[in-house]
């Protein structure tokens, strides 16, 4: 027992139990009490101090990571947010009843329970915009702004726990790992239906049809204050090489983000392991590939841009305060480098844009913001075109955008719904989504992605608001600044002396009636203002509805067979190309690409 007696070496074994039993009672130590959670990360992480946003899943999803399980809707796991700003490895931040959440608003409220939890924390870099202001947002890293995939974000390993807000105490977690690259987390997964946020590699590419192109924007890096790419995927048709003389038309497909090109175009035929819808799926980009190389398809060029940026997978293609000069990085440097290099007729009459959703309101944008440069635009299911129907806030008349008020009682405000009406989430419900996922607009969600493109550039250097998230007031300021640059509606209504006459007979809007995201109620309107037989000249456009028809219609019922779906997108194709032939000036070329 004197000072010359060693402690002898302890086995593998006993290490583990007494770690074991040291971890167990550090947790006794600390049990009791209301449930928090305290979160940090090692310096082998990060030696440098992180800003961004943690995200705290709490999930009784039993096959899925909890990360994929936040939705918009009544399907959504439990999920908290918090900013981290300048944290250092090492030092805990906590997440307790005071910090937001949804579909929950606080932590009190958890049923007792077993629940897997993990938390990401999605990783801000500073931006010194051009307009002398900094700013703090998630940069853009090929995943298509999603901070579940996104390369580099960190995580920590799911774990199983058994919790009562009442008496947990405090649990702690470590940032211990960070998502991989794109291609590895492909090579994880199964089936893309299990993760539908990352793009399967197409199969067969780089290809003689489809091409990758990326330029530097001369206008976008002054905007964000660093060097900043536009691109596009670019499907080139058949015979392109081997006929040098012949110049074609081009077609505009606005979609959101996509690695390879949309609708799907693959050049090998179906895996014989792929069942189900992701069968289909493969069948009919096989399908697609076969006709389009066939020699019996318009020869034209179809061109998808992409704007990815640090608010949203996509800019919505205009010119915005929050978002740069992307309308014009397009159309100005963009699109003249594609028929430069691919040999477009680079002509307005031969250029068209089609699109559904968010493409949907950038086709009908482009056609509006350019009306020279463009013979049409065929708009499908398209995001909000006239904000007195903003989802279902009227923006310029409503106080709150969550409720309607009466004098004795206050209805909540529907935001998505099923195709048979039954609701699906409020608008204060999926607005508080959006905030936990990050604040200042910084979700990378719908509502926010809108109001970065609509909005005024704030004080602070993010976009101003439109509404207050917790209250649902809407500022009018905000409102005013958005009826006068970007509802189109609107605009073509108070511009028609002038747009009229380049816009009459181009635009084509299709939409389903019972809308997911209510849009329909905008087609509506703006069908209203420009069927208004005062109109000179007559705008001559045309509204399809499907009855009983939800979000995505086009034109063909969302259940119908693939080959009634394919064939509607053929059949656009060719409606598409037949207008631009109709209307070609005289000695324009109409037969160079009919070889």
């Amino acid at each position: 027992m004197g000072r010359g007696w060693k402690v002898p070496p302890c086995s593998p074994l006993r290490r583990w139990a007494l770690g074991l039993l040291l971890a167990s009672l550090a947790s006794f130590a600390r049990a009791g009490g209301p449930l928090a959670f305290e979160l940090s990360f090692p310096a082998a992480l990060s030696r440098a101090a992180l800003d961004g946003h943690i995200i705290l899943i709490l999930s009784k999803d039993a096959e899925r990571e909890p990360r994929f399980t936040v939705v918009e809707g009544i399907e959504s796991q439990q999920a908290f947010g918090l900013d981290v700003e300048a944290l250092p490895p090492g030092r805990r931040v906590r997440i307790d009843g005071q910090t937001l959440g949804y579909p929950l608003e606080s932590l009190r409220g958890l049923a007792p329970g077993e629940y897997r939890v993990q938390a990401v924390l999605n990783l801000y870099e500073t931006f010194h915009l051009g307009n002398g202001k900094t700013v703090k947002l998630p940069p853009d890293r090929g995943e298509g702004q999603h901070w579940q995939t996104k390369p580099g974000n960190l995580l920590t390993r799911v774990a199983k726990l058994r919790l009562d807000p009442a008496n947990s105490g405090v649990i702690s977690l470590a940032f211990d790992r960070r998502v991989p690259p794109l291609e590895e987390q492909l090579a994880e997964v199964d089936s893309l239906l299990e993760w539908h946020k990352v793009t399967q590699p197409n199969p067969g590419t780089p290809n003689k049809w489809e091409r990758h192109i990326r330029l530097k924007s001369e206008r976008l890096s002054t905007f964000w204050g660093r060097p900043t790419d536009i691109g596009a995927v670019v499907l080139l048709p058949d015979g392109w090489e081997e006929h040098p003389q012949a110049r074609y038309p081009v077609l505009l497909a606005q979609d959101h983000y996509h690695r390879h090109f949309s609708p799907a175009f693959r050049t090998a035929p179906p895996d014989p392991k792929a069942q189900g819808a992701e069968r289909e799926k493969q069948e009919g980009a096989w399908r697609f590939f076969q006709d389009w190389t066939s020699g019996r398809f318009p020869r034209v060029i179809l061109v998808m841009p992409q704007h990815p940026n640090p608010y949203f997978d996509d800019a919505y293609a205009v010119n915005s305060a929050n978002l740069g000069p992307t309308g014009d990085a397009i159309m100005r440097e963009l699109l003249p480098a594609i028929e430069a290099q691919f040999r477009g007729i680079a002509q307005g009459w031969a250029r068209a844009t089609f699109g559904g959703s968010t493409g949907g309101w950038e086709a009908l944008a482009t056609q509006v913001f350019y009306p020279d440069d463009f013979n049409g635009a065929w708009v499908g299911c398209p995001d909000p075109i006239d904000f007195r129907a903003y989802g279902t806030v009227n923006l310029y008349e409503d106080r709150n955008a969550y409720f309607r008020e009466g004098p004795f009682m206050k209805v909540p405000l529907p935001e998505k719904r099923k195709a048979n009406g039954i609701l699906d989430c409020t608008m204060e419900q999926c607005a508080r989504y959006e905030l936990v996922l990050g604040t200042r607009g910084r979700s990378g969600e719908q509502w926010d992605a809108w109001q970065a493109v609509f909005s005024p550039n704030g004080e602070d250097g993010y976009p101003k608001p439109i509404w207050d998230k917790r209250t649902g007031v809407i500022d009018r300021s905000v409102a005013e600044y958005w009826r006068a640059h970007y509802d189109i509606s609107h605009i073509m209504h108070r511009d028609w002396a002038t747009l009229g006459p380049k816009l009459a007979g181009k635009i084509h809007v299709t939409v389903g009636d019972m809308d997911t995201w209510y849009l329909n109620n905008a087609v509506h309107l703006t069908e209203a203002r420009l069927g208004d037989p005062r109109r000179s000249p007559a705008a001559a456009a045309t509204f399809t509805y499907g009855p009983l028809q939800p979000h995505c219609y086009m034109g063909t019922r969302l259940d119908a067979p693939l080959h009634e779906r394919l064939n509607h997108f053929s059949n656009l194709i060719w409606t598409i190309v037949k207008h631009l032939e109709d209307t070609a000036p005289a000695g324009a070329d109409v037969r160079s690409w009919k070889y």
